[in-house]
């Protein structure tokens, strides 16, 4: 059996890991992304057929998994050398596009010994460790997901500043005792890659998240209960509603003897912060996405006409700053009209972008802005029409997860003397929010 190419995608197509023999164009990977992205249904294929070139693959990790070949081989033969995914995974710690485009040299050079000019040699993690020399990645320690930028406890951030929910600012068992500094924080931090098309079809939704504990307690062990229904992939999704993440991977200290029947975490944490808990859901969330947008854009002598209309579809009580980032061509003069006073906007001519900011965006509302782009040219031609958008929007949600997911409980056993404080945060940051116009 001969592998002419191997190479990874995003689920954008975006090309992270290609090798091949010389037999077959690159081509090909466009070619690949093109069919399986035009099939209807969420289970395509996994064999499919190219002129005289036959595609195999997996989804893993959110990233497609292809190995094409020319020979009449055994497709069950490649679908199972493809759970490559696994041995990256075993070497790299994870199977994010994140963790491949950081680990990239590392997982070409698990390519060179898996594969010798097509021909498989090996798959065993315990043999090619005694080859490998180029060591894995990672930002941070005990962490798959790279959260760094997310303000931890009220922590300033990059982002947009919000004033953090009350849960942030009062403890669940409040004491009057100032003295004591017997504190634990908990705090449930997501992330969301959103990609919604031109036509306002969801394109992509994905949810990184992490559960970090802070502890200024000595000799403290606790109990942290996540939601009853909490599962781990589709298969475990029992009747009625549940909070579904499709990986989870957990830190060294926790115990989790009652994590399968109970969904309790169990841990002895040491002075200072830890990343107790990492999840990750790709492609499905279980509520309706913060904001939708509705783009007209018309074209006129002068340059464009842009009126946007901006949907926040959260809760009545929900009050979020956000920022929309608009790429415009180049050499624009720009108008505006906003529908609030609070609302500005500025042309950033060095990012060749419109910054439309509302400090205080409520839940249920929508609001519009019209912005009038003229241009130092003559005529707007169809070049500068291809550098318009598309639009990034960057917020933080407090007291809300995209995934549902939620602290039940916090205990602490035994019972510690003089009552301490106790403090649980949520937060959803955007990651990367872009819509197509």
């Amino acid at each position: 059996m001969v592998i002419s190419q191997l190479f990874i995608l995003s689920s954008r197509g975006d090309h992270l890991i290609y090798k091949d023999r010389g037999e077959a164009d690159r081509d090909v990977i466009d070619t690949f992304y093109e069919k399986v992205t035009a099939l209807k249904g969420d289970q395509p294929p996994v064999v499919m057929n190219h002129k005289d070139l036959h595609f195999v693959h997996v989804k893993q990790g959110g990233l497609y998994w292809v190995a094409t070949t020319t020979a009449d081989s055994s497709p069950f033969t490649i679908i199972e050398f493809l759970n490559l995914a696994a041995l990256v995974k075993d070497f790299c710690g994870g199977i994010s596009e994140k963790a491949v485009q950081m680990n990239f040299a590392l997982i070409y050079e698990l390519l060179d010994e898996v594969l010798d000019h097509g021909y498989i040699q090996t798959t065993s993690s315990d043999i090619l460790k005694n080859f490998i020399q180029t060591e894995a990645v990672s930002s941070r320690t005990f962490s798959l997901f790279d959260l760094s930028n997310v303000g931890l406890f009220g922590a300033e951030t990059q982002q947009s500043k919000v004033a953090p929910g009350s849960a942030a600012t009062r403890p669940i068992q409040s004491s009057r005792e100032q003295g004591g500094k017997s504190e634990i924080f908990v705090d449930v931090i997501e992330r969301m890659s959103v990609v919604i098309g031109s036509n306002g079809v969801l394109m992509k939704a994905d949810v990184e998240g992490e559960i970090r504990v802070k502890c200024y307690m000595p000799n403290c062990s606790m109990r942290i209960g996540l939601n009853e229904e909490f599962c781990i992939g589709k298969a475990q999704v029992r009747y009625g509603a549940a909070v579904r993440v499709d990986e989870c991977s957990f830190h060294q200290m926790v115990q989790l003897e009652e994590f399968d029947s109970h969904r309790i975490l169990r841990l002895c944490p040491t002075q200072g912060e830890q990343t107790v808990m990492q999840y990750q859901l790709r492609d499905e969330l279980p509520a309706p996405l913060p904001f939708r947008l509705f783009p007209t854009i018309e074209r006129d002598p002068a340059g464009l006409l842009m009126y946007l209309k901006l949907r926040c579809d959260l809760p009545p009580k929900s009050a979020i700053n956000v920022s929309i980032f608009i790429p415009v061509p180049k050499g624009s003069v720009l108008s505006q009209e906003l529908s609030s006073p609070d609302q500005n906007a500025e042309l950033q001519q060095q990012n060749r972008a419109v910054v439309w900011r509302i400090p205080r965006f409520s839940g249920g509302t929508q609001l519009s802005a019209l912005f009038k782009s003229q241009l130092d040219v003559p005529a707007l031609s169809s070049a500068s029409m291809l550098e318009l958008g598309p639009v990034a929007l960057t917020f933080e949600l407090p007291k809300l997860t995209a995934t549902g997911l939620l602290i039940r409980f916090l205990r602490l056993t035994p019972v510690q003397p003089g009552t301490p404080q106790r403090w649980v945060r949520y937060v959803t940051h955007s990651d990367s929010y872009v819509i197509r116009i």
